[in-house]
């Protein structure tokens, strides 16, 4: 990988989040761990009751030459609602907000263009609350946790959640999906 750089996003459960931008070209890696609390290795037992402070999260490693940050960004506040605080359909608490953890300042300039232009163009029904983070501690989550979509696309929050988001993108993103294998 040639320009190979990180993305952190935060928008609800991990395990739907991951099989959106596992498909992307250009993408090589995800990751879903825990980001932005203060309580050190933490586990999803510790951040299930919210009071840790950790959002899920996952983090991404790409290719810019291939897919841009502000591509994969775009596809994050496509792929959830970034204007509910601390929720995602029926996953509610301060562990599944909508957060960016820019890992330098090109992205959280990016962040906070794609957020003022998206709100000036109404293109949601609500203002967006995606919170806008600095670079953090990542703590990659359970092994279980990793590629959790890919290894259970039969269990049912995934059939009912992950997988309408994953093929959400692939339809409206055709030209940025990994070929099948």
């Amino acid at each position: 990988m040639s320009n190979a750089q990180i993305a952190v996003f935060a928008g609800g459960c991990f395990w739907c989040t991951e099989p959106v931008f596992s498909q992307l070209k250009g993408v090589s890696k995800v990751v879903s761990g825990y980001i932005g609390g203060h309580k050190p290795n933490p586990t999803y037992k510790d951040i299930c009751n919210g009071d840790t402070g950790h959002a899920e999260g996952i983090q991404i490693t790409f290719d810019a030459d291939q897919v841009s940050f502000e591509t994969l960004l775009e596809i994050f506040f496509v792929s959830h609602d970034p204007t509910t605080p601390n929720r995602q359909g029926n996953d509610v608490g301060t562990q599944y907000r909508s957060a960016v953890f820019c890992q330098n300042e090109a992205q959280r300039v990016a962040t906070e263009k794609m957020i003022a232009e998206f709100n000036a163009a109404h293109i949601f029904n609500a203002p967006i609350v995606t919170q806008i983070n600095g670079a953090d501690t990542f703590f990659p989550a359970e092994g279980y946790h990793q590629y959790y979509f890919d290894k259970n696309p039969d269990q049912p929050y995934c059939m009912a959640v992950a997988a309408p988001k994953a093929a959400k993108i692939r339809a409206k993103y055709t030209a940025l999906i990994k070929p099948a294998l």
